[in-house]
């Protein structure tokens, strides 16, 4: 298999900065994922590793050889994309040997790939089908499955799944997540969807504006993010944001707005001491607020907040509630159990344990 480098990676349209100085080593068989919004450049800098866009500067190395001026088809990769992007005049078999053919591989073992990778998808009994009687889950896995057959270095995948329904997503989720462990290969799959990025990737690498914010694994982007905008982007629904300044009183940190008079918890306060006087945003997760009525235990001072429910949104398992406290928006995630109805006055509480810190200009993580 194959690790991929990409070293100080830029790519301009006229004066447009797409991609800026992204640097990233991917390991051998490591399922990479590369997230963002819309236009943050992860689908250029996928196409770039693939030699189907431009370099304006940096390197691309495949195995330590420096691919740039290497043509797709001599790069020992294979691309799944979004549109499937299958010959409608063929069939399966057919879609899924063409590249083979055009190799001049033995007809026989052309034959053997097919059906395996048929075997692997389970897709077998649909090889004399043509693209136009299948499903869009159907021809997904024919569109991963003429990828698999060429047997690449380096699987690259372009939002594969964005045209699936909801059900059909879980399952491709599953699938190629069984698919990566099967074959053993380096991938490297891009999405604007976050919860396939944490439900999919070995390490996560998420971009804003061509630039790479954070990269790593799942979990550790959850619960330590690097700055807000990573904090924001991982999660659903999103991290609660509000601005709030530090205030020593006594013995203790606060963070204090006209909505809130929250207590810092003490394991915090060597890093809150520099904070003080200081404007700065509180970062707390749905999951983190809890109503104080269910729970019905002895709370701790400062850890209180009084809101109003705006809206309630029952997910089945969990509930949504978009709050309104004092001027400020926060939403909480809790219990089916809990009941709840707009306009309802309601006290919460903040889990101050798990809170997070960002600096007010930068966005940077202090806590």
């Amino acid at each position: 298999m194959a690790k991929v480098i990409l070293q100080n990676l830029q790519k301009k349209y006229a004066e447009h900065d797409v991609v800026r100085n992204v640097n990233l080593e991917i390991p051998d068989k490591e399922f990479f994922i590369l997230v963002g919004p819309s236009g943050c450049g992860k689908s250029t800098t996928l196409r770039m590793i693939a030699g189907l866009e431009d370099i304006s500067g940096g390197q691309v190395l495949i195995n330590d050889r420096v691919v740039n001026n290497v043509a797709p088809k001599d790069r020992d990769i294979a691309m799944v994309f979004q549109n499937y992007a299958l010959y409608p005049h063929m069939t399966v078999y057919e879609n899924m040997s063409f590249g083979l053919k055009l190799k001049k591989i033995p007809k026989k073992e052309i034959d053997k790939r097919v059906n395996e990778a048929a075997d692997i998808l389970n897709i077998r009994e649909l090889l004399q089908r043509k693209p136009k009687a299948l499903s869009g889950g159907q021809r997904q896995r024919v569109a991963v499955g003429r990828a698999i057959v060429r047997k690449p270095q380096v699987f690259l995948f372009d939002e594969p799944l964005s045209n699936l329904d909801a059900k059909m997503r879980v399952q491709m989720r599953v699938e190629l997540s069984r698919l990566h462990d099967q074959l053993q290969t380096t991938m490297i799959y891009v999405t604007h969807d976050q919860v396939e990025a944490m439900t999919m990737g070995d390490r996560i690498c998420v971009m804003k504006d061509g630039e790479v914010q954070q990269v790593a694994p799942p979990l550790e982007l959850y619960h330590k993010p690097v700055n807000q905008f990573v904090a924001g982007f991982i999660g659903n629904p999103p991290m609660n944001f509000m601005p709030v300044q530090v205030v020593l009183q006594v013995d203790s940190y606060w963070l204090l707005n006209e909505s809130v008079n929250l207590r810092v918890p003490k394991k915090f306060d060597a890093r809150m001491k520099a904070l003080v006087g200081k404007t700065v945003t509180l970062g707390i997760r749905p999951e983190d607020i809890y109503d104080k009525l269910f729970y019905g235990t002895t709370v701790l001072p400062g850890t209180t907040v009084k809101a109003n429910v705006d809206v309630v949104e029952p997910m089945g398992s969990e509930i949504y509630l978009y709050l309104k406290a004092g001027k400020q928006d926060v939403i909480a995630r809790v219990p089916p159990q809990v009941q709840a109805h707009a306009g309802q006055k309601m006290e919460v509480v903040f889990n101050l344990e798990q809170l997070h810190l960002f600096d007010a200009e930068s966005g940077l993580s202090l806590i």
